[in-house]
């Protein structure tokens, strides 16, 4: 290996780029915490090193930026000063090489330079112990912070699920209040519809009374007293069937708004029951749970469509609403019940009429009828006894005719008289006499049979009208007091007409 004298080393390294331009002749130490989380570029490399064995190199690792020297002076990489490849090939320096190469700082910079890099040292570790120690008290205060606030959240939440437990047993009390209402309410409205139904038998009842009794002859088909109340009879069971029919419309109504109601209430409450499993899934979290990750970004994401105040007063408003439909449906309740008991009472009340005015109007024609058969038994009396008169009429007429003919014979006879003896003598007058008084006494007689006749052909009319009557009468009775009365035996009763079943 050759070696070179007396050259100069300035041609022989590269000039790394400079970094700073401070006043300390020494490079300026990097933080630690720099240090510790920042990749630094290696420091730069130079073509050639000088064997110092003389130099020490930890001047220029404690620094990990390159080192700033004056500009005559050669640029150096410590790293590269005790590598053997390097020493190997660098040349051998004169001792006037060596001398003109290092003899550029005096000792006072020398000690100036220590003093400087004391001060920064202190300054340095003193930033650092500041900086360690409010470090120390923020990570405390963070994890206090983190841990209160955690604990607000999750007690947040505990409360969240007191008010959601609460508006939920609310709901829960208010969907069973309703859930009765609405089978109360169903049971009256089944309530109106059996009495409508038992109004259709009663209104049947007064109709077929109404058709029977116009099967009536004669001079009984008269617009009397039980027709009247028969009528009104009919128009009372129409009103109380209107009346029922537009309190099963009212309930029908009301049960659609009492499911509205309870539709909103289990929807409100299975809501709650959602929300409060998931809650309470948030409320049994903590920092040890499995299953925790990151949600990026999801704290910025505002999907909330309510406030706490409209947050309650939804529920408290399905409340509210809830409770005004069973009030109206408690009242409906109420009316029904009335609507059904007067319905009822005016019902029997006019059956009750109907019934009387029946009995008056029977009484009325059985006594009709009684009287009647006694004035037919008198008449047919009377005829039996007249025809026995028209008898002896017609027999005392016969009767006269023997003395008609004796008279007249001996009239006749008289005639026959000679000459002078017809002479009118006291036997001629009385003779023409007794023929005068017979025929007189045979016109009286046949005078009297006719009226006795006439009379006769009377009673026999006046028999047979009794006896149309008597059978019209009969009808009458037997339609009213039989068919009529009859029918309305069956007449429901008064709990069967407010709905009640099995009564």
């Amino acid at each position: 290996m050759q070696d070179y004298y007396g050259q100069t080393m300035t041609a022989s390294y590269f000039s790394a780029p400079r970094v700073g331009t401070g006043t300390s002749y020494l490079p300026p130490l990097q933080s630690t915490m720099q240090a510790s989380y920042k990749s630094y570029a290696p420091p730069f490399n130079v073509s050639h090193s000088l064997n110092l064995p003389w130099k020490p190199s930890t001047y220029y690792r404690g620094s990990q930026k390159s080192m700033p020297v004056a500009i005559s002076a050669p640029e150096i990489n410590p790293s590269h000063l005790y590598r053997d490849d390097v020493v190997s090939r660098v040349p051998p320096l004169m001792p006037s090489a060596r001398t003109a190469l290092f003899s550029k700082y005096t000792p006072a910079d020398w000690f100036k330079s220590n003093n400087t890099n004391y001060r920064t040292s202190d300054m340095t570790r003193s930033s650092a112990q500041k900086l360690r120690d409010e470090n120390i008290r923020i990570c405390h205060d963070t994890d206090a912070r983190t841990v209160k606030t955690q604990q607000t959240s999750s007690k947040n939440l505990g409360n969240r699920l007191q008010d959601v437990n609460f508006w939920k047993s609310e709901l829960n009390h208010e969907l069973d209040e309703m859930a009765k209402e609405v089978n109360d309410l169903n049971t009256w409205k089944n309530r109106l519809e059996n009495a409508l139904k038992e109004t259709e038998g009663p209104l049947q009842i007064a109709q077929e009374c109404l058709f029977n009794r116009e099967n009536r002859q004669g001079i009984d088909l008269v617009n009397d007293t039980v027709e009247k109340e028969l009528l009104r009879e009919v128009d009372t069971i129409r009103r109380s069937q209107d009346k029922l029919k537009a309190m099963i419309d009212k309930a029908n109504s009301q049960l659609s708004m009492n499911r509205a109601g309870q539709h909103e209430l289990e929807k409100d409450l299975q809501d709650k029951f959602r929300a409060i499993n998931i809650d309470n899934k948030c409320h049994q979290l903590s920092n040890t749970s499995p299953g925790l990750g990151f949600h990026r970004g999801v704290e910025g994401i505002d999907q909330t469509v309510s406030l706490p105040e409209s947050w309650a007063k939804f529920s408290n408003d399905n409340i509210l609403r809830s409770q005004r439909e069973r009030n109206a449906s408690k009242g409906l309740r109420s009316d029904s019940d009335s609507v059904m008991q007067e319905t009822s009472n005016e019902m029997w009340t006019q059956h009750n009429n109907v019934n009387v005015s029946f009995d008056g109007r029977i009484a009325e024609t059985m006594d009709a009828r009684n009287s009647i058969q006694n004035h037919l038994a008198k008449v047919l009396q009377e005829i039996n006894e007249m025809e026995n008169n028209i008898s002896l009429l017609r027999k005392s007429i016969k009767d006269k005719e023997a003395p008609m003919q004796v008279a007249q014979s001996r009239l006749e006879n008289r005639t026959r008289r000679p000459n002078v003896e017809l002479c009118r003598d006291q036997p001629q007058h009385r003779l023409v006499s007794e023929v005068g008084e017979i025929y007189e006494t045979v016109d009286i007689l046949q005078n009297r049979l006719r009226a006795a006749e006439s009379a006769l052909q009377e009673l026999v009319r006046t028999k047979s009208t009794l006896e149309h009557d008597l059978q019209v009468k009969n009808n009458s009775l037997y339609l009213d007091k039989e068919k009529c009365m009859g029918l309305r035996r069956t007449y429901p009763t008064t709990a069967k007409l407010a709905g009640y079943r099995g009564q």
